[in-house]
């Protein structure tokens, strides 16, 4: 069930729904150059215990993007808009969250600007941000060129990202080929733009809002992914109702390379009652 809506600020959500609207929602939340799509396999074999919410973030997948957005307000503009149009759907309990890489760093701030929206959370391969202003300029100037290049040559881009280290285990994987396609698919202006405006260095830090929380979070990172490991072990020494899950022989995209394992804990987290 393909929907797209237009927030009053303009920002608009394309989502797909998987499942019974009557089931428990897990709204999902991409990575940088994916899709909704990316989570509809993990959909799929939920949609009898969920109701899976794929959403497009702005510039990706059918979520288009105003190039000429604020960059000082837009992380912050997203993730109230998100909160909006869950809060209007109908749903009796409060829904449950998922969020990957871009996606998590999305999903932190939003459970932690909005709580009441969910009952947990799982954020993989996300951080809260960057501490400094002076990181956040850093990344900014390294983030635009990187927008440029995609705009240049995107092939070369696409191709130039996955060697990074942290997809080496990705590149081996027997999936690899389908997901280097799909993130193709894409238009790069709008990865440019999405870059630009919703890029770790133009995300607001929420490491001084970690203490504050206490709803049940699970983060997700793959034990050779170890810059973010180390960012994960930091979080949970602050963040209280948080815990870290290490997925052995994974790297940055573990939910990709060790499904099987993913959806274990994912369900074994989500099934699991709270003490009262």
């Amino acid at each position: 069930m393909p929907i797209t809506i237009s927030s009053r600020n303009g920002i608009p959500f394309h989502k797909v729904i998987v499942g019974d609207t009557s089931l428990p929602r897990i709204v999902f939340l991409h990575g940088f150059l994916g899709s909704g799509d990316d989570w509809l396999p993990i959909a799929r074999q939920l949609e009898h215990e969920y109701c899976s919410v794929l959403v497009d973030l702005p510039g990706h997948g059918e979520s288009s993007i105003a190039a000429n957005g604020n960059p000082d307000t837009f992380f912050t503009e997203t993730v109230d808009t998100l909160a909006e149009e869950l809060s209007r759907s109908a749903a009796p309990e409060p829904c449950l969250l998922v969020g990957y890489s871009m996606g998590g760093r999305i999903a932190l701030a939003l459970l932690l600007r909005h709580p009441d929206l969910f009952e947990k959370a799982i954020i993989v391969s996300a951080s809260p941000g960057l501490r400094t202003k002076e990181e956040r300029i850093s990344r900014q100037e390294n983030d635009e060129g990187i927008a440029r290049k995609i705009e240049i040559n995107f092939e070369g881009f696409i191709e130039a990202w996955y060697d990074q280290p942290l997809f080496a285990t990705l590149k081996i994987h027997p999936a690899f080929q389908e997901t280097e396609q799909k993130r193709k698919i894409n238009d790069p202006q709008n990865l440019a733009s999405a870059l630009r405006l919703l890029g770790t260095g133009r995300q607001p830090s929420v490491w001084d809002e970690l203490q504050k929380n206490r709803m049940p979070i699970q983060f997700f990172f793959g034990k050779k992914d170890l810059k973010f490991v180390e960012i994960g072990r930091q979080i949970v020494s602050l963040c209280p109702e948080s815990r870290l899950e290490v997925f052995p022989g994974c790297g940055h995209t573990l939910h990709i390379e060790n499904r099987e394992l993913f959806l274990d804990c994912l369900k074994t987290f989500f099934n699991k009652l709270q003490p009262s």
